[in-house]
């Protein structure tokens, strides 16, 4: 009898190790935008500021929209930090462009946009995408929305050569 429960205990115990395996093997491998990242993507944003000596908020969020990263360049309001971390976050939301929205508010009349919980239809908050995955999101701030979506494109398009590709 005893030599049976062991053997049920170990076929049992054999099985749930077996099983576990099976759960292991479904998790997907995702990739995250880390902190280090985030800052040359803001750096490369920045540059583009400096050069047309505009003054703004540039924002990094994660794939779930939380802050990562925020930089006030001298002189920007401080009601462009909100701003920017709503087109951030719009982006990572609906990933698209935050002009997306805004282009079917305008040119549209897709005036429901407006009641989307947590839009921003305004240009500036671009997503940043690995292997077509949207893994976070920048925004800016501060100026135009033209110029706002300008700098986030100098940050966006700086992935490349930051990840070595």
């Amino acid at each position: 009898m005893r030599l049976y429960l062991r053997l049920v205990c170990l076929m049992a115990l054999g099985g749930f190790l077996l099983s576990g395996g099976a759960v292991w093997a479904q998790l997907a491998d995702k990739k995250v935008i880390t902190l280090a990242v985030a800052k040359k993507l803001a750096v490369a944003a920045e540059e583009e500021a400096i050069k047309n000596k505009w003054n703004v908020v540039i924002v990094i969020v994660d794939d779930g929209g939380h802050l990562l990263y925020l930089q006030r360049l001298d002189e920007t309001q401080t009601g462009s930090i909100e701003i920017a971390i709503q087109k951030a976050q719009t982006a990572v939301n609906f990933k698209r462009p935050s002009k997306a929205l805004e282009d079917a508010l305008v040119t549209n009349n897709r005036t429901p946009i407006l009641k989307l919980p947590g839009a921003m239809p305004i240009e500036g908050g671009l997503p940043i995408v690995v292997s077509e995955k949207v893994i976070g999101a920048i925004g800016v701030s501060g100026v135009t929305a033209q110029q706002d979506g300008q700098i986030a494109k100098a940050g966006v398009d700086a992935l490349p050569k930051i990840l070595g590709q």
